[in-house]
């Protein structure tokens, strides 16, 4: 039995050219480890949660004895990844059989970590696919995708964007595997601007949203690791997302008078759980009179056009529930 493997995280920047790295397509999915020997398969998340239960048809085609890393992918009705058909499969521990015919997975493997009980991390990338790309992993919903050895990204970059990927990622042919570490052997050049926030609480809707949520407020960690509030997001919700969120989010309501600007969120007694008191800084007066504050606790991901001078999100959008994060994971991801 290997013990778990924290994924190798890409650094966002600049792709690189030149010769030396091989390109591949970034997936607008999940990621995920899966672990497979004769007694079964595991597949665990990011943050190395057992997610097994919640992709029974991915699990049924896994056999063998290897450990892989990947991306779990839902494809649109034009065959293009969906981060948002995905978001029916994520949050369920044990799907009924009508949501996995009706929502139909795909394991993108890109990576190999062990291969018959013997770790290979320490070989290079080139090794490490070329030993991928000989395993004989039943096709179908299991694949291996392309990755493509070339002295500049420019092709690729237009394949990518021509198939609606969420952008391409370089790899340094001569790495090895480093578990848990965003490293500069992998870079990463997204198409769209997307940032993990944690649920700071919420503000009322009004007129069609009166009753539900109007907006989430969120935050994120700066590199000093004090948790910043970041804006609003008030669009990029369907009503069925706003009904699931209000019903997450209201036991971990936490009555206070409110966060100041600059200051700290004031704690108060939760019910079922303890004195909360998570300072936030940067949360504006005006903000604070409607707002009703939770425990930071649940992770989301949001689309976004651009940063503001004082750290809000520019023109930002709702894109789902992240449960393979963890709260302490969410930090502003910024190239330099």
């Amino acid at each position: 039995m290997i013990d778990p493997i924290p994924p190798m995280l890409a650094t966002p920047g600049t792709l690189p050219s030149g010769g030396g790295w091989a390109y591949e397509y970034k997936w607008d999915g999940v990621r995920a480890v899966a672990y497979v020997s004769p007694s079964g398969p595991r597949i665990l998340s990011r943050n190395e949660r057992d997610v097994t239960a919640s992709y029974p048809d991915l699990a049924a085609l896994l056999s063998g004895s290897m450990v892989l890393d990947g991306e779990i992918v839902a494809l649109d009705a034009a065959g293009h990844p969906s981060f948002g058909r995905l978001q029916t499969r994520m949050n369920v521990l044990a799907p009924s059989p009508e949501l996995v015919s009706g929502v139909p997975l795909t394991y993108h493997v890109f990576d190999l970590l062990a291969l018959d009980g013997t770790p290979v991390l320490a070989r290079p990338y080139a090794e490490r696919r070329a030993l991928l790309t000989g395993l004989d992993l039943g096709g179908g919903a299991i694949t291996v995708p392309d990755s493509f050895v070339e002295d500049s990204p420019d092709r690729v970059v237009a394949a990518a964007r021509a198939g609606a990927y969420e952008g391409v990622v370089a790899k340094r042919l001569t790495s090895g595997y480093q578990p848990g570490r965003r490293s500069p052997d992998w870079i990463k050049a997204p198409f769209i601007h997307t940032q993990e926030v944690l649920i700071l609480g919420w503000t009322p809707g009004a007129g069609r949203r009166a009753g539900m949520i109007g907006a989430l407020l969120v935050g994120v960690h700066d590199a000093s690791g004090t948790l910043r509030f970041a804006g609003g997001v008030g669009t990029g919700f369907t009503d069925a997302m706003l009904r699931d969120l209000r019903a997450r989010l209201e036991p971990l309501a936490r009555p206070q008078a409110g966060p100041v600007a600059g200051g700290p969120v004031a704690g108060g007694p939760v019910a079922g759980g303890p004195v909360a008191g998570v300072p936030v800084a940067g949360v504006p007066r005006a903000v604070a009179r409607d707002a009703h504050w939770v425990q930071p606790e649940l992770v989301g991901e949001v689309e976004f056009r651009s940063w503001t001078g004082d750290g809000r999100l520019r023109h930002s959008s709702w894109r789902g529930l992240r449960p393979d994060r963890r709260p302490d994971e969410v930090r502003v991801d910024l190239p330099g």
